[in-house]
């Protein structure tokens, strides 16, 4: 099984650490895979600057194949965060740097290469949707993280995207089970075939476009607790690395019973994040942060 994450990578840097780490939504989904024993690879663009070499040597240490990637001229994409109880709060961003000024278009010799994938990622942080219909005659699966911000909810851009996509997930944090299930059956509507909300510790919710599956959270140990940065990144990894096992394709709809068991180790993907610092590890001091 192969899974690409293919859009953005970023930088987070904590201002209350002072410590600064790699991620972003597609990088962590290919490092997360990784680490859950699938091979992967990321497709993106990576800024000219040290920021740029950071990630890129990160995810090239967790052994995910970044050959295909571009280096361009101007800054990485970098965001400002601080942790309040365990939880991060964003401050600040650089508007993605070059992985959403200058975004990647995919050439023939790319679509062959997401060819070789059983899943490929993105997200609205990518600057992807223009790629999205090329995406989907590689013949993979795809997977989009709408991430929870409602200019992502309207129904132009559920329409520009969600045709394209087989496994939808939206960030809906403490909203109640009707507004849950009301977003989930906007996006199948819109032509997503699974669509799935988490909602920190209240759990997920799966829509398949008949049943509701609801997931409740797993309990974490306060003492070993970091944050939650790659909470729900981990609970996509974990989500897809199990219906990938189960024989998820195209043309084969996982059952409810696969449905059932993969929500569950989800689950337990999202919380061993939690005892994670950052979305993978690998932090580095930064001597005086400054907000963006």
């Amino acid at each position: 099984m192969k899974v690409i994450g293919f859009g953005d990578n970023i930088v987070d840097r904590f201002l209350d650490r002072k410590v600064m780490y790699p991620g972003g939504n597609c990088v962590n989904v290919a490092v997360l895979a990784r680490r859950l024993g699938v091979e992967s690879a990321y497709l993106g663009v990576f800024g000219s600057d040290p920021l740029g070499d950071f990630v890129r040597a990160a995810v090239q240490d967790e052994g995910v194949d970044v050959s295909r990637c571009v280096i361009r001229e101007g800054p990485n994409g970098v965001t400002e965060i601080k942790v309040v109880d365990g939880d991060r709060i964003f401050l600040g961003w650089n508007d993605g740097g070059v992985t959403m000024s200058h975004p990647f278009v995919l050439e023939p010799e790319h679509l062959e290469y997401l060819a070789t994938a059983d899943l490929v990622h993105s997200s609205v942080y990518s600057a992807s949707e223009s790629q999205l219909p090329a995406v989907r005659t590689a013949g993979t699966l795809v997977s989009f993280d709408y991430s929870s911000e409602q200019e992502r909810r309207t129904d132009a851009y559920l329409q520009q995207t969600a045709p394209f996509i087989d496994l939808a997930l939206l960030s809906l944090g403490s909203q109640p089970l009707d507004a849950v299930e009301r977003d989930l059956r906007r996006l199948v509507a819109a032509g997503a075939s699974l669509a799935v909300g988490t909602r920190g510790a209240a759990g997920a919710v799966l829509f398949d476009g008949s049943d509701f599956f609801i997931q409740g959270a797993v309990a974490t140990d306060a003492g070993r607790f970091a944050d939650t940065m790659g909470c729900g990144d981990a609970f996509l990894s974990g989500l897809v690395v199990s219906l990938l096992k189960a024989g998820w394709t195209r043309r084969f709809r996982p059952s409810a019973s696969c449905l059932r068991e993969a929500l569950a180790f989800a689950a337990v993907a999202a919380a061993e994040q939690c005892y994670v610092e950052g979305a993978f590890g690998y932090g580095r001091p930064v001597a005086a942060p400054t907000r963006i």
